[in-house]
Order: structure tokens, then C-alpha cells, then sequence
């Protein structure tokens, strides 16, 4: 049975509250769910009968329309079909049976591009997915973010308009409903754009939960139940917000964040924990939003992924822009003061500090999404810290006709990753032995400003011995940079002297995300810096760091 939210005049939004069952929980008649704040107040959403919860197919802070999925509840009083039990199928009526060439588990950035790329080999697709199209990544992540991380860059730009020689004269305001409404509405057309290439490509789109009967079957209950029988099936799951034990996380100011994407509450002050992707990019989208920003890392510094030299520039940037960086500290817990306001007790080797503000964002990590999938019923094996599937570089799990792609594996955690590895997989099901490659996989950090890298970083080349050279350009000598004030950060490229190659590139500072694509490039092809410094860069453009670092393996840098 589907639990669906009640009618909202006038067609508008609520917002999913605290969520009070879990999956498998037994409920009766009249249990109160979850609440839904609406502009007319609270909703309470109940249990119609007694059951057991199969599916929670809501997130706490999302927003949420009339009508919609909420929750699938097996009623106590119906006899199931036979070889199906519990939660695995339809509480009532029988389910239609389907086949197909491929069945893809998850409608990511893995799991559609997988399914577009299959359908346009001629393949028979079938199309799996729970939530919304487009997945974590376009719903409540990548796609999102950036468009947060924009609004606050033209909010920053506005407040430091004199630098350009402009005067805004009244001071600036942000109407934070207006940047959710923008964010809201990017998002939905990127969905009818993937929904459109669906039904272009003939792509067979099922709504509902999948779970394994065995490695060829799989049950789907939505509002549609299906047994789907498919030659070969991908898992494209995803990953889902990591859970943390500390005292006081489910407090109404504490967000994770989902619930950040959808607040239109702008606070004058919050506490991040954790100084990872997630929260530094948020950190700086408050911070630019005119926010009071602490961030508290357990690390000894943020973001442990790239190399330390680009790990205290954006520290030190962070700090010249007032955000409070505490690292090597750890959340004891979280607390209400009198008037409301948050109380965070954090400890690291100069004792025990207190951090006041008006909301806490959680930014700890996503962990593999398995929930509900009966994984163990395709004797698929998982990792060995039994996070995510085990997958090879064809992406075939230890079963033969089984792939598993994206942040399910928890092999790299980033979209375009799984894309990739969605396309290598359906190559391999065609027959034509494709394998990833994760030499030259960039990575983005959209934070202010960006951060990208690719290949083997310094750190890592020095903990395997390996022989390199480093060269390094600063932005304060690249003119487009200062035209555009932005004249912090570097260019850096990794030579291998034994071989001659470029083996990895990192840039922080203006445009990184646009110049990342071709290092990549370069680190991909094995180019040596002669492929680069013969290269003709145009000028004014932040690209001619590239050229300038490579350069400065020979005769030197011209500009610096």
C-alpha cells in the first residue's frame, strides 16, 4: 500500500519533516509517520493500516508535492504471492512480468547514460528507478550545488562591485527563496531533458524499488509492480548521506545536505562539520552569501584529497575570508541554547571549545546505497570492508551477467566516473572487452576559488618513490586572472623524469574547472611538456598557466 501526501491548495510545495519509522519497522493504523510543513502549518502523515514499512520513498528537508510517494507499506492482512514475500513485491494484485536485453538498477548519472548508450547499440532496456531521473547528482547534489555556488558568487561579486569601479549603492540582499526557486527550476528541466532521451531512445522507465529474486529476476514495487527477467542487469544505485553518532545531530537546526539544498531560511551564522568536499563548498557559499562560517575538521587539514600545498591555500584563503577553520578537531555534540541557537562541543589537543550559531550543516561523506536491493539473492559479493560491490575494471561483479557502476562500487565517488564506467560496462555486455582506465580522472571542487585535479598528485608520487619534478605558475601573473580579481592560487604540473610525462596536474584558482579538462587531456595522451610549451595557449586566458607551468621545466617560466 502507498502512502501518498495529502492535497496542498493551490499546487504548492511542503517539506518533509523528521521521518519517525525506518524500513522494516512494524506500524498500525493512525501511527504518525512523518510530519510535512506546509504554509498552513504542520501535516501529519499516517499509517492507514497495520503493516510493516517497505520503502521510505521521502527524504527529510525535501520538498514535496501533492500526491506523491511517501511511503509502501505491506499490509499485515495480505497474503502475499507465491515465491514473494515480505516487502519483495505488490501488497496487492499481481504483478506484470517484463523482460529485457539489460535491466539498470538506478537512473544516476551511471545508470541513464548507461541506458542511453545501451538503447542506441540496440539493446532492450529497462529502466529502474526509485526517486526522480537524474538521481543524487541532479536532483540533490552536482547540478544543485553549482547552481547555489553561482547564486553566491554573483552576491559576492555585487557586495565587491567598487573593486570593478561600480557603485551599487544600497546594501545587498539575498532572497534566498528566489536562489531555491532557480535552483528548483534548473533541476526540473535537466529531469524532463533526461525524461525526453527516455522516450527518444525508447527506454523502458519503471518507477519503484528493485530487489533481487535471483541474478536473472528482479522485483520492482511501485505503483506499477513488476518481475522483471533481463539477460544482463547493471547496478547503478548510488550513494546515500553517511549517518554519524553524535548527541543532539537530529536537533530542527541541524542540516545535512539535502535539507541545505531546499532551506530558504538564510542564517546569519552555522557550523560545518567537516571540511571535505561537501562542506568546504558549502562553506563558501555561505561565506559569499554574507553567512558567519565555522567549519570543524577531525583531519589534521581540509580537504585530505589533494595535495597539502593545495590544501593550505585554500585554508588560508578561507581564513582571509573570515571562515573560522578549526582542523584536528572532534564534535562531542550538539546542543540547544535558551534562545534556540546551536551549541557545538568540539575537542582537539588545546582541550574543549564551544561554537555558537543558528544551524549546523552535516557534511561528513555519502556511504554505498544497497537499501532495499536483496543484493545477497544475486550472490553478488561486496567489497571487502562490505561497503558497495565489488566490481573489476570491466565492471562485472563476481556473477557473470552483473555490473555494478557509480558510487554503489565506492571505487571513485563523482559523476562523471560513473558515466563512464556505465558506458565500459555496456561495452562489455556487447562483447567488445572494455576496461576503465583511472589514471586521468579529474576531480572539481567548486569552491572560491576552484580546486581540480587529475593524475598521480605530489603527495601520492612521493609515497611511492616515484622520480618527478615539480613546476608551479601563480595566478598573480597571469593578466586574465587579474582582470577578473582573482589572482590567488596556482597552476601545477607532475612530471615523471624517468619517462619524460606528464603524470598529474592540480589547479586552484580562477577557471579550474575549464582548464582541469586539458591537463586531463594531456596526462590521458602521455604528453611530454614539449607536446604542451609548442602548444599555442590564446592570450588573455587563464589557460596560459598551463603553458607557463610547462615552460618552467626547461628554460623557465616567461611571466614569473
Amino acid at each position: 500500500m502507498l502512502i501518498k501526501m495529502s492535497i496542498i491548495p493551490g499546487g504548492k510545495m511542503g517539506k518533509v519533516g523528521k521521518i519517525n519509522v525506518k524500513t522494516g519497522d512494524k506500524v498500525t493504523a493512525g501511527d504518525i509517520l512523518v510530519q510535512v510543513e506546509t504554509a498552513k502549518g504542520n501535516r501529519q502523515i499516517k499509517a492507514t493500516s497495520d503493516g510493516t514499512v517497505c520503502k521510505i520513498l521521502c527524504e527529510e528537508g525535501m520538498e514535496i508535492a501533492s500526491n506523491a510517494d511517501m511511503f509502501e507499506i505491506s499490509e499485515d492482512s495480505v497474503v502475499k504471492e507465491a515465491g514473494i514475500s515480505d516487502c519483495d513485491c505488490a501488497s496487492q494484485g499481481t504483478a506484470k512480468e517484463t523482460t529485457a536485453d539489460l535491466l539498470i538498477i538506478g537512473a544516476g548519472p551511471g545508470g541513464y547514460v548507461a541506458a542511453i548508450y545501451a538503447a542506441k547499440s540496440g539493446l532492450k532496456v529497462t529502466l529502474v528507478e526509485q526517486s526522480a531521473l537524474g538521481g543524487t547528482c541532479l536532483n540533490v547534489g552536482c547540478i544543485p550545488t553549482k547552481a547555489l555556488v553561482k547564486s553566491a558568487e554573483v552576491c559576492h561579486n555585487v557586495m565587491n562591485a567598487s573593486v570593478f569601479g561600480i557603485e551599487s549603492g544600497s546594501p545587498v540582499t539575498v532572497n534566498m527563496k528566489q536562489v531555491i526557486d532557480r535552483k528548483d527550476k534548473i533541476k526540473d528541466r535537466l529531469v524532463s531533458g533526461i525524461d525526453f532521451l527516455m522516450k527518444k531512445n525508447e527506454i523502458n522507465v519503471i518507477s519503484g524499488q528493485a530487489s533481487f529474486m535471483d541474478k536473472n529476476t528482479v522485483t520492482v514495487k511501485g505503483e506499477e509492480n513488476y518481475i522483471i527477467k533481463a539477460k544482463n542487469i547493471i547496478v547503478a544505485t548510488g550513494s546515500k548521506i553517511s549517518n554519524i553518532a553524535i548527541p543532539g545531530i537530529d536537533l530542527p537546526f541541524v542540516l545535512n545536505s539535502t535539507k541545505a539544498l531546499s532551506d530558504q531560511d538564510l542564517p546569519k551564522s552555522i557550523t560545518i562539520i567537516g571540511g571535505g568536499v561537501i562542506g568546504m563548498e558549502f562553506a563558501f557559499i555561505y561565506k559569499n552569501f554574507g553567512v558567519d562560517v565555522h567549519v570543524i575538521e577531525f583531519m589534521d587539514r581540509l580537504l585530505t584529497m589533494v595535495d597539502s600545498d593545495i590544501s593550505k591555500e585554500i585554508q588560508d584563503i578561507a581564513e582571509e575570508n573570515n571562515i573560522h577553520i578549526h582542523t584536528g578537531s572532534k564534535v562531542k555534540k550538539i546542543q540547544s541554547s535558551v534562545d534556540g541557537m546551536a551549541v557545538i562541543t568540539y575537542e582537539n589537543n588545546g582541550g574543549e571549545h564551544l561554537v555558537v550559531s543558528e544551524k549546523v550543516l552535516v557534511a561528513i561523506g555519502r556511504e554505498p546505497n544497497l537499501e532495499g536491493l536483496s543484493i545477497e539473492k544475486s550472490g553478488v559479493l561486496l567489497n571487502s570492508n562490505g561497503k558497495g560491490i565489488q566490481a573489476d575494471h570491466s565492471m562485472r561483479t563476481n556473477v557473470d551477467n552483473i555490473y555494478a557502476i557509480g558510487d554503489v562500487t565506492n571505487i571513485i565517488q563523482l559523476a562523471h566516473v560513473a558515466s563512464h564506467q556505465g558506458i565500459v560496462a555496456v561495452e562489455n555486455i556487447l562483447g567488445k572487452h572494455k576496461e576503465m582506465n583511472y589514471s586521468a580522472v579529474p576531480n572539481v571542487i567548486f569552491t572560491s576559488p576552484e580546486i581540480a585535479s587529475v593524475g598521480i598528485g605530489e603527495d601520492e608520487a612521493k609515497s611511492k618513490d616515484i622520480d618527478i619534478e615539480v613546476s608551479k605558475f601563480s595566478f598573480a601573473g597571469n593578466g586574465k586572472a587579474l582582470t577578473m580579481n582573482e589572482p590567488r592560487g596556482f597552476l601545477k604540473l607532475i612530471k615523471n623524469i624517468k619517462t619524460g610525462k606528464i603524470i598529474g596536474g592540480s589547479v586552484i584558482g580562477a577557471d579550474a574547472s575549464s582548464l582541469i579538462s586539458s591537463l586531463t587531456l594531456a596526462i590521458a595522451n602521455g604528453f611530454t611538456e614539449k607536446e604542451i610549451t609548442e602548444t599555442i595557449f590564446p592570450h588573455p586566458t587563464t589557460s596560459e598557466t598551463i603553458h607557463e607551468a610547462a615552460l618552467d621545466f626547461g628554460i623557465g617560466a616567461l611571466h614569473q
